[in-house]
């Protein structure tokens, strides 16, 4: 049954636990693009309008919007050094750390290290994991653009990206706030009518 404590436990995961894994899956882009060398990478956090921009030296742009909680997303221009590997390292990223960062803190829920805490990292590691399935199974997301584990078997299986799609999978970052505008006065149009 549905009671007051598990509304309390929908919000804290609607609107921290869900936001914190999502970041955690971007940054690692973040890592992964400069370690291999990315032109230009920004990490948006959630939709809507801009709040502020934060500059981190060597690695890229954090991107905070409004709607921090809804939809994030890794961007960039090119990567430095094209290549089959470069661009597997850099998509397999965010299925690597989550799936590390949750088997450590499962190790740990199972020693007894977070009992004070199990109910929000039990929520916590199942977000991980929901991003790690969604992520690393090959497959076409409904806008026709492909996931990460079907960007990665791509690249295993031809040696390139092959799906039918003719539009980038995300703007680069030198195009993203163009994009953004666009669809933002499309959706305006749309309210009009």
């Amino acid at each position: 049954m549905f009671g007051l404590s598990d509304l309390l436990y929908l919000i804290i995961s609607a609107f921290i636990i869900l936001p914190v894994v999502a970041f955690m899956r971007e940054f690692s882009y973040l890592v992964a693009g400069a370690m291999i060398g990315i032109e230009n990478p920004r990490v948006t956090i959630g939709s809507g309008r801009k709040l502020f921009l934060v500059n981190l030296i060597g690695f890229g742009q954090l991107d905070f919007r409004r709607n921090y909680h809804l939809y994030s997303w890794f961007s960039f221009d090119q990567l430095k050094r094209e290549g089959k590997f470069a661009y597997i390292f850099l998509y397999a990223s965010p299925i690597v750390f989550s799936t590390t960062v949750g088997l450590i803190l499962n190790a740990l829920l199972a020693n007894g290290y977070l009992d004070a805490y199990a109910t929000f990292f039990d929520r916590f590691i199942f977000y991980l994991f929901f991003y790690v399935l969604f992520d690393a199974v090959p497959m076409t997301t409904i806008n026709g653009k492909p996931n990460n584990g079907k960007i990665i078997f791509d690249m295993l299986l031809h040696g390139k990206r092959t799906d039918p799609n003719l539009e980038d999978f995300i703007p680069s970052t030198s195009n993203v706030d163009e994009v953004y505008e666009e669809i933002k006065e499309d959706l305006e149009d749309i309210k009009k009518k």
